[in-house]
């Protein structure tokens, strides 16, 4: 079997595993597996729109706790109204409704996305990577400091926003929701690969000079791929805060950025199901570890460790053989 074939038997078997794992807690009646399962598939979404920029753009943003927060907030404040039948901004209503809400989630924080991108893609090196941080930084400090949508204390969201035909306070039809929508994701990030896009995107990041010299214009692709990768990461905060039934300035918080970045690399930077695989890892020392000690962040940097100078493919490419992507 060679590499490439490895490489998608693995992909094949994350994908049936986070799909078998809540139906196995459902068969032992242990529904809180099934909404740990829902988590590993958003924490693995929003690695997807991290890893569309690290990955294939050689991005490093050290800022994406503020999209996925962005859409935290977008399905917190839209709830919020709805439930208080107030409006939100010059006459607008609130809503209940998930689809509505990812529309707008992903838009808000592709534009957010676009603007931070448009600033800090003027740059490059460790310049990039706190420029991304600092504007992030800023937008978790003024959601602190705003008591109308609860400052420091966050804003809960009272009932589970809804969807057509499915039953969300249910813990399996809001894994199948996420699951769904994470399917999607990987699919577009495997299409965007797979195009010219992709492939200038990758150009780029292995030589802008030479890319530029052979027409590609290196600024406008990066900001769409960053304005993307923007969008499905707001998109992951929103699905997020539904399952949370609560949003703070925490999902914004660096030590969030940080976490999607070790998603990441644990699973491997720039493949397919490098986040789903690095989010299973993530949860999965969370909760065995820390149940054990509160220091259970140890452990995951040691792993996090003998990956970095061991594995630089992350664990897929361990696996299948191939330390080298892209």
């Amino acid at each position: 079997m060679d590499e490439r074939r490895r490489e998608l038997t693995i992909n094949a078997v994350l994908a049936l595993g986070l799909l078998a794992a809540p139906l196995v807690a459902l068969a032992v009646d242990e529904p809180f597996y099934v909404t740990l399962a829902t988590r590993v598939t958003l924490l693995a979404l929003a690695g997807v729109g991290l890893n569309l920029a690290l990955g294939l753009g050689g991005m490093v943003s050290f800022g994406h706790a503020a999209y996925f927060g962005l859409g935290g907030y977008v399905a917190g404040i839209l709830a919020h109204h709805a439930f208080n039948g107030t409006p939100v901004l010059l006459g607008l209503p609130g809503t209940d409704q998930m689809i509505v809400i990812w529309v707008v989630a992903m838009v808000l924080a592709g534009l957010l996305a676009a603007v931070i991108g448009a600033l800090s893609l003027r740059t490059s090196g460790i310049f990039f990577i706190m420029i991304t941080l600092a504007f992030a930084q800023m937008l978790y400090y003024f959601m602190l400091s705003w008591p109308a949508y609860g400052g420091e204390d966050g804003l809960p969201i009272f009932l589970r926003n809804g969807i057509p035909g499915l039953d969300t306070m249910r813990p399996w039809d809001m894994f199948v929701i996420s699951y769904g929508v994470l399917l999607a994701a990987l699919a577009l990030f495997a299409m965007l690969r797979g195009a010219r896009f992709g492939a200038a995107l990758m150009a780029i990041r292995q030589n802008p000079d030479r890319a530029a010299a052979v027409g590609i214009a290196p600024f406008g692709v990066k900001l769409a791929a960053f304005a993307a990768s923007g969008m499905i990461t707001g998109l992951a905060g929103a699905l997020m805060a539904d399952l949370n039934g609560f949003v703070s300035p925490a999902m914004m918080a660096w030590q969030t950025s940080g976490e999607l970045i070790v998603i990441c690399i644990l699973g491997g930077v720039g493949r397919l199901f490098g986040p789903v695989a690095g989010a299973a890892i993530l949860v999965g020392f969370e909760t065995v570890f820390g149940g054990l000690t509160q220091h259970w962040q140890l452990f995951l940097g040691l792993v996090l460790l003998l990956v970095v100078l061991f594995a630089r493919g992350g664990l897929i490419g361990l696996i299948a053989g191939r330390q080298r992507h892209g």
